[in-house]
């Protein structure tokens, strides 16, 4: 490296915010399923353990050599309703007791993988493990939960987005005294992906190996800052400052996430480039939004500023490295960003923008806090117009809602540290129940008959 390249590399490191979001230990725990469920949750201990006891020492070394913040050394396990077999809900929640146990005792931020993937159907297995989610994440401190209940190839499962709707609220009765916490830890998703590192929608996919390495890479105030060199340049401009910035951020991500998986001794996975904010001024995606162009992120042009983005950054990651994955795009969580957080409380960014923009970004509708007597089915309507737009659109979306119990219009809801706050947002008044009550599957579309 040159002395340009070395100063701008520490630049993006001191100034703008440059940062290893997460480096994420995948652990597949198939091995470890019995039909007795002490046996199995024994299993599971030793095995996670002997994988990610010094996962934060090793990371913490990995930073001090290059002189890189790693904010977040988190686990991600095999979907639990495949591991758990025949147990009831109780035995359930013991399973998510032992994955938080292990993270307790690890030091790890989070655990990843209380999850379902019911996009075909849901077992009685898979029912009785959903049931279990609410008191799951109410009963433990760092285990994530997500469920996967639509695809591209398989359509949307209507069962399972009316019983996430009654989940979601009842994951936010049962912790209503913390602002309904236990369901900023619980994600849906339409084409959910292996190798997210990123919480809380990360699982060891059943198709990878025992164990291996994610990393997620952020700087969000790095391309802010570079956009800053281009004011008044045409979009192909914009575009191409983007990609050469994205392309750094991934080599260093890149070069940690190896780093790390060596020491470590097993394999390297992926890295994932996404422009994940935090509620930290000079972190956030909303304000690279508004140095396109835009007075404020919600503003007409906001869909099309994001989209621009939102593929720049994947060129630019992809062309660094042949290992991303992941999501790898740009993130939109109302209550991590704090430009966005700003628009929400002046009233122009709106429910129905963000839905829009989640069309065109890496993921979906996350982090909004709403009305804590948004009911159940209006939920599920949420899930289900989510769940469309990623099956026709082959991508993947989510929906991280939070119904803040005893919260209204006005309100802001507090979560703390990198889930920050939001103000409650508005939803429409009326009712989709007897839409959500018909069941079955919404099919795939047509465009998934490609053999």
């Amino acid at each position: 490296m040159n002395q340009s390249n070395i100063l701008e590399t520490i630049r993006m490191l001191d100034q703008e915010k440059l940062d290893i979001r997460t480096v994420t230990m995948g652990i597949s725990l198939l091995d470890c399923i019995d039909g007795d469920a002490k046996i199995s949750q024994g299993k599971i201990y030793d095995k996670m353990m002997g994988y990610c006891a010094h996962l934060v020492d090793h990371a913490e070394k990995v930073s001090r050599k290059y002189g890189i913040s790693i904010i977040n050394k988190r686990l991600s396990v095999t979907p639990m309703s495949l591991v758990v077999a025949q147990s009831n809900q109780d035995q359930c929640v013991d399973f998510a007791k032992t994955l938080d146990r292990v993270a307790q005792e690890s030091g790890i931020d989070f655990v990843g993988g209380y999850s379902a993937l019911v996009q075909s159907a849901m077992t009685q297995t898979d029912r009785t493990f959903i049931d279990s989610i609410p008191q799951a994440l109410a009963e433990t401190n760092k285990v994530c939960s997500s469920v996967n209940l639509a695809s591209s190839k398989t359509g949307i499962n209507m069962d399972a987005v009316k019983k996430m709707g009654e989940v979601i609220k009842e994951a936010a009765e049962k912790t209503k005294d913390q602002d309904s916490i236990a369901c900023a830890k619980l994600v849906v998703f339409c084409n959910g992906v292996e190798d997210n590192p990123f919480m809380a929608g990360a699982y060891h996919g059943p198709g990878l190996g025992d164990a291996c390495i994610h990393v997620g890479v952020s700087g969000p105030g790095v391309v802010k800052s570079a956009l800053e060199k281009v004011q008044g340049e045409s979009f192909e401009e914009v575009s191409e400052c983007i990609k050469k910035t994205a392309f750094k951020m991934t080599r260093i991500g890149q070069l940690i996430g190896m780093e790390v998986a060596k020491s470590l001794e097993i394999a390297f996975g992926s890295i994932d480039l996404s422009l994940a904010p935090t509620p930290a001024i000079g972190d956030s995606v909303a304000r690279i939004l508004e140095e396109i162009g835009l007075t404020s992120v919600g503003f007409h042009g906001t869909t099309a500023a994001l989209a621009m983005l939102n593929d720049a950054v994947k060129k630019g990651g992809i062309m660094a490295s042949s290992h991303v994955g992941g999501l790898s795009g740009a993130f939109i969580p109302v209550s991590e960003d704090e430009g966005m957080i700003a628009a929400a409380k002046d009233g122009i960014l709106t429910f129905d923008k963000l839905e829009a923009m989640t069309s065109v970004c890496s993921v979906g509708l996350d982090m909004i806090a709403l009305p804590g007597d948004t009911t159940a089915a209006t939920l599920s309507g949420i899930i289900a117009d989510e769940a469309a737009i990623g099956m026709i659109n082959h991508k993947t979306t989510a929906v991280r809602l939070i119904p803040v119990v005893g919260k209204g219009l006005g309100d802001v809801a507090n979560f703390g540290g990198l889930l920050g706050y939001a103000p409650i947002l508005p939803v429409h008044q009326g009712s989709c129940e007897k839409m959500v009550n018909r069941g079955g599957f919404i099919p795939a579309p047509i465009t998934a008959f490609k053999n």
